[in-house]
C-alpha cells in the first residue's frame, strides 16, 4: 500500500512520513489499515521486532485525533516513554501535540487534558485511574505496546487491569495492542474483541543459527565459517567477524558480572577495528560516563567504552544507559554485552545478536534453568536494522554437537509460549481489588467479580471458582487491615459515591446493574493507600510499625521498616553476612519498628536481616557516605543505589501520609527521614540542601565554612562563598535561590574561609546587613567539586 493511499489522517501527516523516507507501508502495516486501524477498529498486531509496529500505532492514533479524539500510548518502561516522546513530538509540525507522564503516582496530570497524544507507563495510567483523572474519559484510542508483557508476574497484572478499566470507562474506545509474535495472539485478540494481524514478516532477512566449532549453521541450511582462534571465546570470534564487515554486535549474558567481564574481553577485539575519529569520540563518551558517577562501575564502563565496547544492565544509572544506547545506535560503540533486560527495552538493533547464555539462575527451579522461547526470540529480534544492515543474524552458542541440535529444537524451530495472565496471584490481586473498590469501579462483591470477569485471566481460566476464591481471600485481608468495609445488608440499587474518589460512578453503576449483594466501600485509610499507589501489604506493614512505636523512630528504624515492604526490592544477604547483620540487629534492635521474628524462624529472620541491610545502606547514604564507598561496600551499581534511594523516598512520603491518616505522633520524624534520604545528608544540612543548586557535597562544604542555613548565604562574605562553591555562575545561582539581594559575583575574588574581623567573627559582605556570631570555621574544605553525585539529582 502506497503512503498516498492513506486517508483520515491530519493534514500534513502524509508529507511528514514521506519526509521520513516512508513511501510504502510494510505488509503488516497495510494489513492493519485494511483491518480498520485508521477507522477506529480494535486491533492486535503480533509482528516481529523492527517490522513497523510503531507505525501501526501512529496511524491509529493520528486518525483518532483527526476524528476529534484523544489517544493514549502505554509503554512498559520509562526509557521507552522518552524514546516515543521524541518520535511523536515531530507530529507537532502538523498540529498534533504530545505529552508524557511517567512518575508521581499521586498526580492526575491534568495538564495532559490539552494534549492530543499522551505517552505513559502502565503503572502511571493505573494511578491516573485510581486518582480519578477526568481526561481519561475523553480517550478514543489506546495503544498498548509490548502487550505480551501481561505474562510478566510483576508488571503484567497492572497492564491487564488497566486495559480492562479503560475499556469499561470508554466502551467505544479503540484498543490497539502491539506484541511480539506469541503462541496465542488469537486469545488476546478475542479478549479485546479485536481483529488480528499475526505475521513473521520482517523488512530485512533474519537468519537464526547455532555456532559450534568453527562454523555458524543457519536455519535455512547454509553455513558460515567463523573460526575460533586459539583459546579465545566463541563470542569474541563472532564479534570480530562481523566487525570486519562493518556490523555491530549485541551479546546477551545471564548476569551483571558476566556482562561486565564480557565487555572487558570484547573491548580487546573492538579496539583493533576503530578509526582515529572513533577513538576520539569514544574518549569523550568515556569522560561523560566518568562525570556521571565516581563509582567503580562507572570507571569500568568508561574503560570499556574507550575500546568501543560497553556493558548494559540495571545497575547502571539512567544517564549511563542512555549514553550507551545512543552511542550504539549511532554505531560509535561496536558491541554491547547485556543482560536480557535490554531485549525488552529501547530500540538497540545490531547486525549480529549473540545469545551466549540461554540458561539463568531460577530460585524456583533451585538452579540454572533454560530461558523461555519468547524471551530468546525477543533477543534475536534485535538483529538487523532497516537502512543500515543488509541482513540480521541471531546466534546461539553450543559446545557440542548434541547441544547444537538441542538449541535448534528448543529455540530456533520452536514457537513462542502462549501469554498467560498472572492476575490471580494474591499479591497482584490485593492491590487491584482495593484500587477497583476505592476508585468506584465496583461497589459490591458481585460487581467486583463481574469486573474481574472482563480480564484476560477470566477468559483463560480453566479452574472454575478459582478467581472467586482468591478474591474472597483478598477481601478478607483488606477488611482485617481496615482498608475496606463490607455490608451484607445489600441494596436495591447501586448508589452514587459522594466522596472525591467517586469519579467513575457511571462505570460502577453499569457494572452493578442493581443486584442485591454484599456492599464494598474503601475506608478513608483504604482510599489513601490506593491513591498513594501502595501495595496494601506495604501499607499494613508501615501502619503497624508506626502504631507500635513507643519512642520517636530513628532514621534506621524507618528505613528498615520501609525496606520490609513488598514495594522495596531488598538487598539479599551474601555469604557470611547473616552473622554480620545478625550482630547489627542485636546492637540496634531497640530502634527497629514492629515485632522481629525469632532467629529460629530461619526464613523470616533472614528476610528481616535483608531489610536491615537495605535500611543500613539508606542510613549510610543519609549520613553522607561517598557513593563509591557505598557501591563497593554493598556490591551494587550506581543504578541500584539510585533505585533504592528513589524507592525509599517514595515509600517514606507515603508513610508520612499514612502517619497523618492514623493520627500518628511520628509524622515529623518520618518527614525528616524522607528528606534526609532524598538529599543524602545528615540532619544539620537539611536547610541548606533545600536551596536550589545546593547538593550534599556543596552543603557540607558550606556548613564546615560556617554557613549553616539559608540566611547565612544572604550575609556571608562573597569571596568566602566563591571559594567554597568554586564557580562564579554556580555561586550567583545559589545566592539568587537563597534570596540574596545582590547575587552578582562581578569583581569578587576568592577569599580564605578563615578570614575574620579581628574578634574571631567571620567576615561578612559590607554591602549587606552583617551577621557576626563567631561561628565560622577556620578550615577550608577541599572536597571533591564534582556535583554529579546522587544527592544533586
Amino acid at each position: 500500500m502506497n503512503i498516498e493511499e492513506l486517508s483520515g489522517l491530519p493534514p500534513g501527516a502524509v508529507d511528514h512520513f514521506r519526509g521520513e523516507g516512508i513511501e510504502e507501508l510494510y505488509p503488516p502495516q497495510a494489513e492493519a489499515v485494511e483491518a480498520g486501524a485508521t477507522e477506529g477498529e480494535n486491533l492486535v498486531a503480533a509482528v516481529p521486532t523492527a517490522s513497523g509496529k510503531t507505525m501501526i500505532a501512529a496511524l491509529s492514533m493520528l486518525s483518532a485525533v483527526q476524528r476529534g479524539g484523544k489517544a493514549l500510548y502505554i509503554v512498559p518502561l520509562r526509557a521507552l516513554a522518552s524514546e516515543k516522546k521524541e518520535e511523536f513530538e515531530a507530529y507537532e509540525r502538523f498540529g498534533v501535540t504530545t505529552g508524557v507522564t511517567t512518575g508521581n503516582y499521586e498526580s492526575t496530570s491534568d495538564w495532559l487534558a490539552t494534549k492530543d497524544i499522551v505517552v505513559a507507563t502502565s503503572e502511571k495510567v493505573d494511578s491516573l485511574v485510581r486518582n480519578g483523572a477526568d481526561w481519561l474519559s475523553d480517550l478514543t484510542c489506546v495503544v498498548s505496546d509490548e502487550v505480551h508483557l501481561i505474562d510478566d508476574r510483576n508488571r503484567g497484572p497492572t497492564l491487564e487491569v488497566t486495559l480492562a478499566k479503560l475499556r469499561q470507562l470508554n466502551p467505544r474506545m479503540q484498543v490497539v495492542a502491539l506484541s511480539a509474535t506469541v503462541g496465542n495472539a488469537d486469545e488476546i485478540a478475542d479478549w479485546l474483541d479485536a481483529a488480528l494481524v499475526d505475521t513473521d514478516w520482517r523488512p530485512i532477512d533474519l537468519q537464526m543459527g547455532v555456532h559450534y566449532g568453527n562454523a555458524l549453521n543457519f536455519d535455512d541450511g547454509s553455513t558460515r565459517e567463523v573460526p575460533v582462534e586459539g583459546s579465545e571465546k566463541q563470542e569474541a570470534a563472532l564479534v570480530r567477524d562481523i566487525l570486519r564487515e562493518g556490523g555491530s554486535s549485541l551479546v546477551f549474558v545471564n548476569s551483571r558480572r558476566n556482562a561486565e567481564a564480557a565487555a572487558r574481553r570484547l573491548g580487546g577485539v573492538s579496539k583493533n577495528e576503530l578509526t582515529a575519529e572513533e577513538r576520539a569520540e569514544l574518549a569523550e563518551l568515556a569522560d561523560e560516563i566518568r562525570d556521571d558517577s565516581d563509582t567503580e562501575t562507572s570507571k569500568d564502563l568508561a574503560d570499556a567504552v574507550e575500546h568501543g565496547s560497553a556493558f548494559h544492565h540495571a545497575g547502571l544509572s539512567s544517564t549511563q544507559r542512555t549514553l550507551v544506547e545512543d552511542a550504539f545506535r549511532d554505531r560509535t560503540l561496536k558491541v554491547i554485552s547485556a543482560t536480557p533486560t535490554l531485549a525488552a527495552g529501547v530500540n538497540t538493533p545490531a547486525r549480529r545478536v549473540i545469545v551466549r547464555d540461554w540458561r539463568r539462575f531460577d530460585p524456583s527451579a533451585g538452579g540454572m534453568a533454560p530461558l523461555d522461547v519468547l524471551e530468546v526470540h525477543q533477543m534475536m529480534g534485535r538483529a538487523g536494522r532497516p537502512g543500515l544492515d543488509p541482513y540480521g543474524e541471531a546466534v546461539l552458542l553450543a559446545t557440542s554437537h548434541d547441544e547444537s541440535e538441542e538449541l535448534f529444537d528448543r529455540y530456533i524451530w520452536a514457537d513462542p509460549e502462549p501469554v498467560r495472565s498472572k492476575l490471580a496471584a494474591e499479591p497482584a490481586l490485593r492491590t487491584h481489588v482495593l484500587a477497583t473498590v476505592a476508585s468506584g469501579f465496583a461497589r459490591t462483591r458481585e460487581g467486583l467479580l463481574e469486573f474481574l470477569e472482563a480480564t484476560l485471566y477470566a477468559s483463560q481460566s480453566s479452574e472454575p471458582g478459582r478467581l472467586e476464591t482468591v478474591t474472597d481471600t483478598v477481601l478478607q485481608y483488606l477488611e482485617s487491615n481496615d482498608f475496606i468495609e463490607r455490608d451484607s445488608g445489600g441494596s436495591d440499587s447501586a448508589e452514587a459515591d459522594d466522596s472525591a474518589d467517586g469519579a467513575f460512578t457511571s462505570a460502577a453503576a453499569l457494572a452493578e446493574s442493581g443486584d442485591r449483594d454484599e456492599e464494598l466501600a474503601a475506608t478513608s485509610l483504604g482510599h489513601t493507600v490506593s491513591r498513594l499507589y501502595l501495595d496494601p501489604m506495604s501499607a499494613a506493614e508501615i501502619v503497624h510499625g508506626l502504631a507500635d512505636a513507643d519512642e520517636r523512630p530513628t532514621a534506621l528504624g524507618l528505613y528498615q521498616l520501609v525496606s520490609r515492604t513488598p514495594d522495596m526490592y531488598e538487598l539479599y544477604l551474601r555469604s557470611g553476612e547473616d552473622e554480620q547483620y545478625g550482630e547489627l540487629f542485636y546492637e540496634r534492635e531497640a530502634e527497629l519498628l514492629g515485632d522481629a521474628p525469632s532467629e529460629f524462624e530461619a526464613e523470616r529472620f533472614e528476610d528481616w536481616l535483608s531489610a536491615l541491610k537495605t535500611g543500613k545502606l539508606l542510613e549510610d547514604w543519609a549520613t553522607e557516605t561517598d557513593e563509591e564507598q557505598l557501591t563497593d561496600r554493598y556490591k551494587i551499581g550506581p543504578g541500584d543505589l539510585r533505585g533504592k534511594v528513589d524507592t525509599a523516598e517514595w515509600l517514606l512520603g507515603a508513610a508520612e501520609s499514612l502517619a497523618a491518616e492514623i493520627d500518628s505522633e511520628w509524622t515529623v520524624a518520618v518527614r525528616e527521614a524522607r528528606a534526609r534520604v532524598e538529599h543524602g545528608v545528615s540532619e544539620e544540612l537539611l536547610e541548606l540542601v533545600s536551596i536550589g543548586g545546593v547538593g550534599r557535597k556543596r552543603a557540607r562544604r558550606l556548613y564546615e565554612t560556617g554557613i549553616e542555613e539559608p540566611a547565612d548565604l544572604r550575609t556571608a562574605d562573597k569571596g568566602v562563598i566563591l571559594t567554597v562553591l568554586k564557580g562564579t555562575k554556580t555561586a550567583e545561582n545559589i545566592l539568587k535561590n537563597a534570596g540574596r539581594e545582590d547575587p552578582s559575583m562581578d569583581g569578587v575574588e576568592p577569599k580564605s574561609a578563615g578570614s575574620s574581623d579581628g574578634n574571631g567573627n567571620a567576615v561578612t559582605d559590607s554591602s549587606d546587613d552583617a551577621k557576626s556570631d563567631g561561628t565560622a570555621a577556620t578550615e577550608t574544605v577541599e572536597a571533591d567539586d564534582s556535583q554529579s553525585s546522587l544527592g544533586d539529582f
